[in-house]
């Protein structure tokens, strides 16, 4: 753990390791966000038959998300007259400073971690269902009809959906006997979690595309009703904050999944032990995404009354039915 290396009491050196660390994660998932756009534009087109971008970096276009940036922060920072200044602009970084938050109990490896705390698992759940404020901020404070029910909407759906998300990781604390995510892992030593609790599995990773507000899910920002929903009337640098939010928490997201239900970074078989850790972190974590942005490809979105009918009519007892299950199991069997 990074804090082994930090032997003497608390000071100024510790704050500044500390704080280099997570400049260096940030610039890391900075660099994971601005390529994961173009990963998911170049899947999109080649699953749909056509080219994803192609003009900037060459044949790759690896140049291309670069320049969106760099246009987004050049861009003229607008701010409606009847729109409620100070929220207007606190909503984007209430939206994303939890999800930069939460990276700091994810097990990356056996050996890099920020805060090994004994209630991770409780941490990013609890930290992670503070961003909806900032959606529900921004809708509201935009002055906009059509914010204002993106903003209801996303407020609607991430509480809906925080309910399922977080009875299905019940299966697994009842297992493992822990929140702490390292031994979560390190108990998948004879067979990964998706193994075990494959209802929590599905249940989860289903509630999880919802608290991202992707695809079938993105009902607080669907184009075609509401014209980008919560965050319509923002603008440049303040917009991309709101995108930045998004795939940073698909970033951490993605991490969780790997984590809980993959065995983090612990190989497929014992064999396989001679590569490193941080490898097979990676891997898992890039089938993840890569399942994210197939579904956003092939699935279209949901009508509204049928996603919240499916999070309290389907989920809900699923996921209350596999912690019955796995009680039982763990009683009879254990």
């Amino acid at each position: 753990m990074i804090e082994d290396l930090l032997q003497s009491s608390p000071g100024l050196m510790n704050f500044g390791i500390f704080f280099l660390l997570a400049v260096v994660l940030l610039l890391v998932v900075l660099g994971f966000v601005t390529y994961a756009i173009l990963a998911e534009r170049k899947v999109l087109g080649y699953m749909q038959a056509r080219h994803g971008p192609n003009q900037l970096g060459g044949k790759w276009g690896l140049l291309q998300t670069v320049a969106d940036v760099l246009k987004l922060l050049l861009k003229e920072d607008v701010i409606p007259k009847a729109a409620d200044r100070p929220l207007f602009i606190l909503a984007p970084i209430i939206a994303f400073t939890p999800a930069f938050m939460v990276l700091a109990t994810i097990p990356f490896t056996d050996k890099f971690q920020f805060a090994d705390i004994g209630v991770g698992l409780l941490y990013y759940i609890a930290v992670s269902g503070m961003t909806v404020f900032g959606m529900v901020l921004g809708g509201w404070a935009s002055n906009n009809k059509y914010a204002l029910l993106g903003g209801m909407r996303a407020g609607a759906q991430m509480i809906s959906y925080e309910i399922p998300l977080v009875m299905s990781v019940l299966g697994v604390i009842l297992l493992t006997g822990s929140l702490n995510l390292s031994d979560i892992v390190l108990q998948q030593e004879h067979g990964w979690f998706i193994l075990y609790q494959p209802i929590a599995f599905i249940v989860f990773f289903i509630a999880s595309i919802a608290e991202l507000n992707r695809t079938p899910f993105d009902l607080p920002e669907s184009e075609n009703e509401l014209v980008a929903g919560y965050f319509v009337e923002y603008s440049g640098f303040r917009w991309a904050f709101f995108m930045l939010t998004e795939y940073v928490y698909m970033f951490a997201m993605s991490s969780l999944i790997t984590v809980i239900f993959l065995g983090g970074w612990l190989p497929p078989l014992d064999i396989l032990g001679f590569i490193p850790g941080a490898v097979w972190f990676a891997l898992k974590f890039s089938l993840v995404v890569f399942v994210y942005m197939w579904l956003r490809a092939t699935l279209p979105r949901f009508r509204i009354d049928r996603l919240m009918e499916f999070a309290w009519k389907v989920l809900f007892p699923v996921a209350l039915a596999n912690i019955f299950l796995t009680a039982l199991i763990k009683t009879l069997f254990f």
